[in-house]
């Protein structure tokens, strides 16, 4: 599977600079043969709105905005599938006296610049609920042809339900092992605590803080050492609007048999398109076991336990902490590791 995952800096409410800087990555790269392209959360609007009146200008039609229009001519242009997010206003004219309804949205375009989806974010931040409703069919998953069994996302459905249902609920990943996806897509606007200033001072060194808290979110698909790949998607954007800082640090990951394959990975501060193939070796390893100390957990038995069988069973699970920026090489070291743990919720999204 060929996948573009196009991390850039959008600025709140600027639409026609904003989809220049998405078109000039695009313009840079090696877009050949795509199988499908990843753009990040509100994509072409920003994401830093502070209420419903300050977003009001810039919500778009359901699949008939500015950011659809993109998506369809997009997908025709490079023959490939296109999920990028926007905020949604929905006409339920046909309930009077009900008002227009409001989402956090992502738009899913086929090669032939079809709409095959459309899905609203389930768990919203707080910046989200200024203006958004929940999305009440729950997290998306579909057969989508060439990809096959997807699961999508939007950056806080990966964290607990408002940060108060507990961590090992672990919804989203459940999800995906409940569905039997072999794709995740995970559309974001992550950001991170730190200084702007200092966070922005390595541009091409990804945050390996917030990568690692987004593999220990999807901790059960690990621990359920499937022996089908599953490939996940994190397309976050990058940049800062007012007090905002992004994490960036999109990357795109293998998960089967208890490991974590790092195929591409960009730094916090890049504005470019990732493109890796997953036909290719991945560059390394961000959680490996060693084969002596496997202990076969299924999906079900997962998703029965709702959990984890048991504290020793967290015991042996390694984190490559020397997993940084994949060098051009592919090479990368493996001898720095510690157990995978529950870290704090980073802040974010």
């Amino acid at each position: 599977m060929r996948i573009g995952c196009l991390q850039f800096a959008p600025q709140v409410g600027d639409i026609d600079n904003n989809l220049n800087r998405a078109d000039s990555c695009l313009n840079k790269a090696n877009t050949d043969n795509l199988d499908i392209l990843v753009l990040p959360e509100l994509a072409f609007t920003g994401y830093n709105f502070k209420s419903l009146q300050h977003i009001s200008h810039f919500l778009e039609p359901s699949g008939s905005g500015i950011t659809s229009l993109w998506a369809r001519t997009t997908a025709l242009k490079y023959n490939c599938n296109v999920v990028v997010g926007y905020p949604e206003k929905v006409d339920v004219s046909s309930k009077w006296p009900t008002g227009p309804e409001f989402y956090n949205s992502a738009i899913i375009v086929n090669g032939d610049g079809e709409t095959i989806a459309n899905y609203r974010k389930s768990f919203l931040y707080h910046t989200d609920e200024t203006w958004a409703l929940e999305g009440g069919k729950g997290f998306y998953e579909g057969c989508i042809p060439g990809l096959g069994n997807t699961s999508i996302g939007i950056c806080m459905d990966l964290n607990p339900y408002k940060f108060q249902t507990p961590w090992h609920a672990f919804e989203f990943a459940f999800h995906v092992l409940e569905y039997d996806s072999n794709l995740v897509i995970l559309s974001m606007a992550w950001m991170t605590r730190e200084d702007g200033r200092m966070f922005s001072r390595m541009p091409n060194e990804p945050d390996m803080d917030t990568l690692t808290y987004w593999v220990t979110r999807l901790e059960p698909l690990i621990r359920a050492e499937k022996k089908e790949e599953i490939i996940i998607v994190f397309c976050n954007r990058t940049g800062i609007e007012d007090d905002a800082v992004y994490a960036g640090t999109s990357a795109v990951i293998g998960i089967q048999d208890g490991e974590v394959k790092v195929y591409g990975l960009l730094g916090r501060g890049e504005r470019e398109l990732l493109v890796f193939d997953t036909e290719n070796p991945p560059y390394g390893k961000l959680v490996y076991r060693p084969e002596s100390e496997k202990s076969p957990i299924t999906s079900s038995e997962l998703l029965q336990l709702g959990g984890f069988p048991s504290p020793l069973a967290r015991e042996h699970i390694y984190l490559n902490t020397n997993c940084s920026k994949p060098y051009p090489s592919g090479n990368s070291t493996e001898t720095d590791h510690s157990t995978i743990d529950t870290p704090p919720a980073m802040a974010n999204r």
